[in-house]
């Protein structure tokens, strides 16, 4: 990978990059569509990274189907499918990690002790390995987004970490391999999570600021559904992830709940009606 990578810098092409975990929706095609316009060569990787994951959590069942996500990227007319093995990304002996400070202990951070130590060692590997010059994320996992961008800024890496938007199914739920574990019976549960996101929207279109009000909300909205479990909802500073009493300006409403054993993120960016006015 390197050695292409290099021959394509060499050339003087410009390398775009979407790293993945595999099980591809839209999701991940938005992301390789952006890549495709903007680089002259798009590199896609998938690797279920272990080293994210927790002891309880779902590495061994995570979906994966290589045939058809290979099928997906030749057809979005994707250079270079990236596939290393766990043993290659970490082969014996490996015992280094990267860390970043703040941004990783909050939110996903404090339910998920080491998971984002796990997600920025990795793409820093990929990073090193692809040399891209722009690297596309999409937004559902906001602080992921900023983590890495954080990561890639204070390190130097050279890289332009582009952050895009959340690609929904038409009844609203944010597209994610994590879906595939919901039933029936759960997806109609899991759908609370974007109509608690519209309705603090219009709360703070009406001039609610209030954060505790709107939080207080949305999980009345989710926990009046069944299959629905909490981890946290809150809102946060959109640059450095701090809990807000106040929204002024912009803040990030971010939420993850357990629909049946499946964890399910999402996010809206809110805007307060006097910033709104203000900026008008």
């Amino acid at each position: 990978m390197r050695e292409n990578s290099t021959r394509f810098q060499d050339e003087g092409d410009r390398i775009g990059f979407v790293p993945t975990m595999g099980y591809l929706h839209d999701g991940h095609l938005s992301l390789m569509r952006r890549a495709r316009e903007e680089n002259h060569t798009l590199v896609t990787s998938i690797f279920v990274n272990p080293t994210q994951f927790g002891p309880d959590e779902d590495f061994k069942d995570y979906p994966r189907n290589m045939e058809n996500d290979s099928v997906m990227c030749r057809e979005e007319g994707v250079d270079i499918l990236f596939a290393p093995s766990a043993g290659e990304m970490y082969p014996n002996g490996f015992s280094t990690s990267v860390h970043v400070s703040g941004l990783t202990e909050v939110l996903c951070g404090r339910s998920r002790p080491g998971h984002f130590d796990g997600v920025t060692t990795v793409v820093a590997k990929l990073f090193s390995i692809v040399m891209p010059n722009k690297a596309y994320f999409g937004l559902k996992d906001y602080q992921q987004y900023r983590v890495i961008s954080r990561m890639a800024r204070d390190l130097d890496m050279g890289v332009d970490v582009v952050g895009m938007p959340i690609i929904r199914e038409e009844d609203g739920l944010a597209m994610s391999s994590r879906n595939a574990y919901l039933s029936r019976q759960e997806r109609q549960s899991a759908l609370s999570l974007n109509r608690s996101l519209r309705e603090a929207e219009q709360m703070v279109a009406d001039g609610m600021t209030e954060a505790a009000q709107i939080e207080s909300r949305v999980r009345e909205i989710i926990e009046s559904e069944p299959h629905t479990r909490i981890d946290y909802t809150q809102i946060v500073d959109m640059d450095d992830l701090t809990p807000l009493s106040e929204i002024a300006g912009q803040a990030v409403l971010a939420l993850a709940v357990y629909i049946g054993n499946a964890r399910l993120i999402d996010n809206t960016i809110l805007v307060s009606a006097i910033a709104s006015r203000s900026e008008k």
